[in-house]
């Protein structure tokens, strides 16, 4: 058995965030594929547990970790794969880890490799789905991995900012800032963007809020961006 991670976190990933829905928007997915990740579903009879959640809860709320796992498995959401074949080798990690979100820490993806490799081989992961890859005697994150991790900002071992855009964006998702939703410099995007489109010049909302006319900038595409997705 391996180490614990830093667990002194905890709460912050246990904190309930969003609503399923709030919590789909951000992450840009579909609400109901979002839901059935977190509690699985029922189809043609058969049911299929929860592959974020080790149990079904039926819960509305969203805590944090479960936001960054779901962003982990957003990388698949247009592959045509079933993400129920992943929910044994999230649940090994889980037992190993002895938290319930083994994805939101940093650990995994940088310092144990060789372990999750070690669980994928062990419940006969498809390559379609890997987390790690190895490539002659090195092991790699896989390509959607490789894109969850320009996503996520860690403080220390605990992940803690969603980066909607990726690293090289001022637009950030922290749970304990701006509540929760995306801002630049800890100002709502949306608070922006809608200032903007109310008709104040770019120079006037940056001014007022003593920012750069560049992270208005971003934070108004990020906002366009994010209503285009959601039409």
């Amino acid at each position: 058995m391996r180490q614990n991670v830093d667990v002194t976190n905890v709460f912050s990933l246990d904190r309930p965030v969003y609503g399923i829905a709030q919590a789909a928007q951000l992450l840009g997915l579909r609400p109901d594929r979002a839901r059935a990740w977190l509690d699985g579903y029922t189809r043609s009879g058969t049911h299929y547990p929860p592959v974020v959640r080790d149990v079904t809860t039926k819960s509305d709320l969203v805590t944090w970790g479960e936001f960054v796992e779901l962003g982990y498995l957003r990388g698949y959401r247009q592959a045509a794969v079933a993400l129920q074949r992943i929910r044994p080798v999230i649940a090994r990690l889980r037992k190993e880890y002895h938290t319930p979100y083994p994805l939101a820490y940093y650990r995994p993806w940088v310092y144990d490799k060789e372990l999750v490799l070690e669980a994928q081989e062990a419940e006969g992961l498809p390559s379609s789905l890997a987390i790690v890859v190895r490539t002659g005697q090195e092991i790699m994150l896989s390509d959607v991995a490789k894109g969850f991790m320009r996503r996520v900002e860690f403080d220390g071992d605990t992940a803690r900012r969603w980066l909607p855009l990726g690293e090289f964006s001022p637009v950030v998702v922290d749970p304990s800032v701006a509540f929760g939703m995306p801002n630049v410099d800890g100002i709502s995007t949306e608070r922006l963007y809608e200032l903007v489109v109310a008709g104040e010049s770019l120079s006037e909302v940056a001014n007022g809020y003593d920012i750069s006319i560049d992270l208005l900038k971003n934070a108004c595409a990020y906002e366009e961006m994010a209503r285009r997705l959601a039409a």
